[in-house]
């Protein structure tokens, strides 16, 4: 009778232990598989809502952006295209036909108004909740994936310093080659440089 308690015991004992290692790998792991960044407010840094942003379809790209702030669309040739459609409906009346920069600030350029536009993320959060003036939130007018297409097609118009451009890895970097510098933001940089 001791001998059958020692070994139900140790069973039970055993049992315990594997129980507990169980529940301490798991924990950890479930925590980190549902963890999402955190979008905030580019003026004010409180978190972003997302139960206000215009309705449609979650790609799998978005998904992949809100759980990591990496936009894969950067470089698809067909989301650039639909970015660049979006970006003349959404965009241009304030950035220019060419995100040359009219009422808004040049987008193809390495001066950004807000130093976080330099990552994919804070370009979004930017677009998404809106900033000074007349940079007024988007998501009613764009989804995210939208948002995600119109960051695409101004990355890929990028004029500016390849060093200023942090959305780019090093291997992008090593073979970066700036796009074309319109013409209106040349001639009003060069307005610019004369009246100083």
């Amino acid at each position: 009778m001791i001998m059958n308690n020692k070994k139900e015991l140790k069973r039970l004992y055993g049992f315990a232990l594997l129980t507990i290692f169980v529940i301490s790998i798991s924990l950890p792991l479930s925590h980190y598989a549902d963890a999402q960044i955190i979008f905030r407010n580019t003026l004010t840094g409180e978190q972003l809502d997302f139960s206000f942003a215009k309705k449609g379809e979650e790609t799998k790209q978005q998904k992949y952006f809100m759980s990591t702030g990496l936009n894969q669309y950067l470089g698809d040739a067909e989301a650039i295209k639909v970015g660049a459609d979006l970006f003349l409906t959404a965009c241009s009346g304030c950035h220019g036909h060419e995100a040359e920069g009219k009422l808004g600030p040049a987008l193809g350029d390495d001066y950004w108004t807000y130093p976080k536009n330099t990552t994919d993320k804070g370009f979004f959060e930017t677009m998404f909740g809106g900033a000074r003036a007349m940079m007024g939130p988007q998501y009613k007018q764009l989804t995210i994936d939208e948002m995600l297409k119109v960051i695409a097609y101004v990355r890929s118009i990028y004029w500016g310093s390849v060093e200023k451009a942090d959305w780019l890895t090093e291997e992008q970097k090593a073979t970066f080659k700036p796009a074309h510098i319109p013409k209106d933001y040349l001639e009003a940089l060069k307005k610019h440089q004369e009246s100083s």
